[in-house]
């Protein structure tokens, strides 16, 4: 059984007329969209975009040595990155310091000089055999540097 509060028109109340119909629009279903959950969803997505924005901007942090002479080149070569650890890396992938030359030539086929970057900190075994197995493979070692500032002169 359902009772209603008003006048008897079942227009809760309101007189009838034009403003009986404008109540009864007021209080059924909305047709606006909700936004509010969809601003939470992207202000929290925006968030965590600036937290790992900054560690997907550098990959490896090597910090390589620097250097009184500077050479520019524009060369697209590959580039083997050595970890303080030793680790080795090919353009950002793991190797294997025995796979490195094949690794090389199936990358980058035709390359025949190959950008070598070194932490300061590392101990200088595995840039030596880096060396000595891209001079085996017939391939050219350039070593990557950063030039002095003026203020460490």
């Amino acid at each position: 059984m359902a009772f209603s509060s008003g006048n008897g028109n079942g227009n809760g109340g309101s007189g009838g007329g034009l403003t009986g119909r404008r109540s009864r629009r007021a209080g059924g279903t909305m047709s606006e969209m909700n936004v509010v959950p969809l601003v939470d969803v992207v202000l929290v997505l925006l968030i965590i975009f600036m937290l790992t924005a900054g560690a997907m901007e550098f990959g490896l942090e090597i910090e390589v040595p620097k250097v009184n002479q500077v050479r520019n080149s524009a060369d697209e070569l590959p580039v083997i990155s050595i970890t303080k650890s030793g680790e080795l890396y090919l353009n950002e992938q793991a190797v294997n310091i025995n796979a490195l030359p094949e690794e090389i030539a199936k990358r980058f086929p035709g390359q025949t000089g190959v950008y070598v970057r070194a932490d300061k900190g590392t101990v200088w075994d595995p840039i030596a055999q880096v060396v000595s197995a891209l001079g085996e493979a017939k391939l050219e070692p350039r070593l990557v540097t950063q030039p002095m500032d003026s203020a460490d002169r």
